[in-house]
């Protein structure tokens, strides 16, 4: 999880012209491909595909969603509930990349996130769509998301210090089936505390359907899931796959909300082929 690859760092207006920090690595003459982390997280999630052979080949780009990491973070609730700046975030970032026809990956609320890019850009500029343990509704029953998330995300939004450190860290441990390793589960817990209490609040409170995005999509899509998340439920996926025509499924046994972590090696070899005939190389 220590990044040893830094990257290249750029800092991009977003939606509302909110500055997002954006980094990429890999191969500038390969297939892109754009990840998008969850709720409370950071690009750095995704150390174990940036550090992987995956830069042999595709160009890797990595974003800190608004209001998480090394972006802006307004407090204004308004920032966080509007899914077209959530949308224009995105393609900003593919805009000032020249990122050619990018394979999107969403994982958990990074689901959210891709659902407001095709429904506000459609479907032209993408090659491909990769839904990891993705979240597409959000409401007041908190529909197949599990303990993991009802237990924790509360405490997480508390103001009162002692609180949200006991929440994180307990959120934190419950994204994966396994415990973590010390390193990685500490510089984990770290990116999450640095995310304020009112962007987290601003996100939850979106009201989300997003079926008829999912019923309309054209471009491939993979589903990807660990059979033991407690944080979104594996029925979130399966709920997807049953909706977005000819969608693939990857479940994985003994896996929790982190398969990209958990299981490194096959996800980015499942990633790597998914781009390959997305882009029909």
């Amino acid at each position: 999880m220590a990044a040893k690859r830094t990257g290249t760092k750029h800092t991009i207006s977003g939606g509302g012209g909110l500055q997002l920090s954006v980094r990429e690595w890999g191969n500038a003459n390969g297939a892109p491909i754009l990840f998008i982390h969850g709720f409370s997280q950071s690009y750095m999630s995704w150390a174990e595909q940036y550090e992987s052979s995956l830069a042999d080949t595709f160009r890797l780009v990595a974003m800190d969603l608004r209001g998480h990491g090394e972006s802006e973070k307004p407090l204004e609730a308004a920032n966080y509930t509007d899914g077209a700046l959530w949308a224009d975030d995105v393609a900003e970032i593919i805009d000032a990349l020249g990122l050619n026809r990018p394979v999107l990956v969403g994982w958990s609320y990074g689901g959210f996130v891709l659902c407001d890019y095709v429904k506000r850009y459609g479907q032209d500029s993408i090659a491909g769509l990769n839904f990891v343990a993705a979240a597409v509704r959000l409401n007041p029953a908190f529909e197949m998301l599990g303990p993991g998330f009802l237990e924790n995300a509360q405490g997480t939004m508390s103001p009162d210090l002692a609180t949200r450190i006991r929440s994180v860290r307990n959120f934190v441990r419950a994204c994966t089936a396994k415990p973590l390793a010390a390193d990685d589960c500490d510089t984990i817990i770290a990116f999450n505390m640095v995310v304020p209490v009112e962007v987290k609040v601003g996100m939850v409170s979106r009201e989300l359907n997003f079926d008829d995005v999912l019923a309309d999509l054209t471009v491939p899509c993979l589903v990807t899931h660990g059979r033991d998340d407690g944080m979104v439920l594996p029925a979130m996926s399966e709920h997807i796959a049953a909706i977005a025509p000819g969608a693939q499924t990857a479940f994985y046994d003994g896996v929790g909300h982190s398969p990209f972590l958990e299981e490194a090696e096959r996800f980015n070899r499942e990633l790597a082929a998914f781009t390959r005939r997305a882009w029909a190389i």
